[in-house]
């Protein structure tokens, strides 16, 4: 029997209903895993492939043939934006099923949710924090929901996996199996995982099955890209904007002119790596609009612009018969249902492979040729104190990573710390929120015992114990249990402790009794600032309520976050972007003065021996280090010199090269680095003698309650990488 027969009758009736003409690769595959097996299941494949409907069909069949007498499918979600999308989706194909689909997250209605809990049964879409919030206030209903679940469907699998918020959907997702009893089937989807062999391992974690990841052959696509630059001119007088506000350099003013050509009459998402660069993209097209009196079709979409205005963007992108051009983060990276795209623009380079694989398939779906402009803005400088200042690294990461995902299919693996002693906490403090009581060695079997913190011996968590004490976190009763303490109340006791992810201090800015988004600091009356693609000049500011009261003017104005760029490349990716430098390639997408700009560059780095050595001088007392690693194993270079008493530093995060500076212009420097770079393949260090910082620790919500020998620990194991800087200098990877 095919796959489409065995699906239930009212889902067969949606195919024909859709005229659909057959059900895809993917889809057959996960028909045959869910149906023939009791397997995990791993579907990765690109954007718009079907991956919802290839976990849901089979899914919603199995319920159809044996109904679950609680929720049957629990769909988790890092953004509510995906939830409310999927529901939509979800809508046409369960009206028959007469299966209920309930939203819970903090916009979803509180009626929908009584009725859930009263009656569960269907689907329960939620996001991690929302279900973090179940097992702690409402842990006896949480046995009712999901006494009987049979399968949970994990969306954007590698967002997850990147990060400490997928440790905390794991943690979770064992807890609500131990409770219960019961360990429903996972389904992980993903359009971007560069080791599908450690998703597998990630979506296995705490249950006791295996994974079927069915591989289907995408065929080779054409993709169209070009990539083109502008040059600062640096000189002469600047341009001012239409509308008013700062001046314009002659590259930016020509810059924004070329966006505004390429995206009219074309649907596109503008993409930018900050949010501060896409407001000020946006409201400079929509000024030039306004001068050549074009339609205002220009939308903004991240984390800052108000839930109202981003659904009102995804709406028009979707529906609008005016083309819609959104400038967004990475908010529009995942998988928001907005329709055709005739393109997306790329500015500047983008953070990872992993980024440029999942903006790409944002276009060219239902049989269009994905479409892909990139543009940057060119500085070039070439200081006397700095030689390789003519290189734009950026410009040739872009180059790079172009190369490696349209060539190779390669993308970022995706490797999850072992020591993530921040969630530690957080569910420390989760556990006892819930329970009330437990003695340290309950609350060992029951938290230190999660697979995810499988790697976390006994000490370090007695250790952990006893500073939260020492610090008014917990507290000792006279029974020997342990309690949340009078500190600890104050931090479970904020709705913000649900996410294990940093939330910045937000001020409201409305406009009237209308919510425009959230800036992180206060613009005090008077003050202009831009927000969703528009200037606002602050009326009035409640410092109590955290409003600030806006205006709408004209003009184009800026605004700034306290947010920094911090990926990290990887060194299959640096070494690449040596590549480049050492070959003579030619790359059809790139215009004449992007290459005329890299045959420069190339002659530069040959004359300067940055390719063919590892220390290269720069000035007098300076020298340029180049490894050709990933930021984390340069790191680990800066601290074995440091250790051998050679100072270094990273000029920038994402630098592909080392500064060293030898005080007196030493005659031997350059022989002393280039003699302790090579030596380290045979070196036996230990990384923990090495001098790292003392308040050295990997970012991440909680740190402030975790001792600094363990946040030492997590930096050295889950950070620095040895190996992989021995293995680069050999030549292995």
């Amino acid at each position: 029997m095919n796959a489409f027969d065995r699906l239930a009758p009212y889902i067969q009736d949606f195919i024909y209903a859709s005229k659909w003409t057959e059900l895809r690769e993917i889809q057959v595959a996960a028909c045959r895993a869910v149906f023939d097996t009791d397997d995990n299941l791993l579907l990765s494949s690109g954007t718009a492939s079907g991956k919802t409907e290839a976990a849901f069909l089979p899914v919603l069949t199995e319920l159809y043939h044996h109904p679950a007498s609680s929720v049957g499918v629990l769909y988790i979600s890092p953004l509510k934006a995906l939830i409310n999308d999927q529901f939509k989706r979800l809508n046409d194909l369960l009206l028959e099923s007469g299966l209920p689909v309930c939203k819970w997250h903090g916009d979803a209605s509180a009626a929908e949710k009584n009725r859930m809990l009263k009656h569960p049964r269907g689907i329960l879409q939620i996001t991690p924090e929302s279900l973090q919030s179940l097992l702690i206030r409402k842990r006896g209903a949480c046995l009712k929901l999901f006494g009987d679940l049979r399968f949970v469907i994990i969306d954007e699998v590698h967002y997850f996996m990147r990060d400490v918020r997928g440790v905390q959907v794991l943690c979770l997702l064992e807890r609500l199996q131990r409770l219960t009893g019961n360990v429903p089937r996972r389904i992980g989807l993903s359009a971007t995982l560069g080791d599908v062999e450690a998703a597998e391992d990630w979506l296995n974690s705490g249950t006791p099955r295996r994974c079927s990841a069915p591989v289907s052959d995408p065929g080779r696509r054409t993709v169209k890209l070009l990539v083109q630059r502008f040059e600062k001119k640096n000189a002469g007088p600047a341009a001012f904007p239409p509308g008013g506000g700062a001046p314009l350099d002659d590259g930016d003013r020509r810059h924004f002119e070329y966006l505004y050509r390429m995206t009219l009459g074309k649907k596109t998402i503008v993409f930018a790596n900050s949010r501060e660069e896409i407001e000020f993209v946006m409201a400079n097209l929509r000024q030039i609009a306004l001068k050549n009196k074009t339609p205002d079709v220009y939308r903004v979409h991240h984390g800052n612009v108000s839930g109202v205005l981003r659904e009102q963007a995804e709406d028009e992108m979707k529906t609008s018969g005016e083309k819609i051009v959104t400038g967004a983060t990475v908010t529009l990276e995942l998988g928001i249902d907005i329709g055709s795209l005739d393109q997306v623009v790329q500015i500047g380079a983008p953070a990872t492979v992993s980024s440029f694989a999942q903006r790409l398939g944002r276009c060219g779906r239902r049989g269009q040729i994905p479409q892909i402009l990139f543009t940057f803005v060119d500085d070039v400088h070439a200081a006397a104190s700095d030689p390789l200042g003519p290189i734009n690294w950026s410009f040739l990461r872009t180059v790079a990573i172009i190369e490696l995902y349209t060539k190779k299919r390669w993308i970022e693996p995706l490797s999850p710390g072992g020591y993530p002693y921040s969630l530690l906490y957080h569910q420390t403090m989760s556990h006892l929120l819930s329970a009330g009581e437990a003695t340290p060695g309950r609350l060992a079997r029951d938290v230190l015992s999660l697979t995810c913190f499988r790697r976390i011996p006994p000490a370090d968590y007695r250790l952990l114990l006893r500073h939260l004490l020492s610090i008014g976190q917990l507290q000792k009763l006279e029974n020997g249990g342990l309690i949340i303490g009078p500190a600890g109340e104050k931090v479970v006791g904020d709705y913000r402790f649900l996410a294990v992810f940093r939330v910045p201090e937000y001020y409201l800015v409305k406009d009237e009794s209308r919510a425009i988004g959230t800036v992180d600091k206060i613009y005090p009356p008077g003050m202009r600032f831009a927000l969703a693609g528009r200037t606002w000049e602050t009326v009035e500011v409640s410092q109590k309520a955290k409003v600030i009261f806006v205006k709408l003017v004209p003009g184009v104005s800026t605004v700034d976050w306290d947010v920094d760029f911090n990926a990290d490349l990887h060194t299959t990716l640096v070494r690449k972007m040596k590549n480049i430098l050492q070959c003579d390639d030619s790359y059809p997408y790139l215009s004449a003065s992007c290459r005329d700009r890299l045959e420069g560059m190339r002659r530069l780095a040959r004359n300067s021996g940055i390719l063919t050595r590892p220390v290269t001088k720069l000035s007098q007392n300076k020298y340029a280090v180049f490894p050709w690693v990933g930021t984390r194993q340069l790191f680990t270079l800066h601290f074995l010199l440091l250790k051998r008493g050679i100072k270094s530093r990273i000029p920038w995060r994402t630098s592909v090269y080392l500064e060293a500076v030898f005080s007196g212009g030493a005659p031997e420097a350059a022989e002393t680095l280039e003699s302790a770079v090579r030596g380290i393949p045979a070196c036996d260090a230990d990384l923990f003698d090495l001098p790292l910082p003392d308040k050295v620790q990997i970012k991440n919500k909680y740190n402030e309650f975790i001792p600094p020998e363990l946040l030492k620990k997590q930096f050295v194991h889950d950070f620095l990488d040895l190996d992989g800087l021995k293995r680069a200098l050999r030549n292995e990877d």
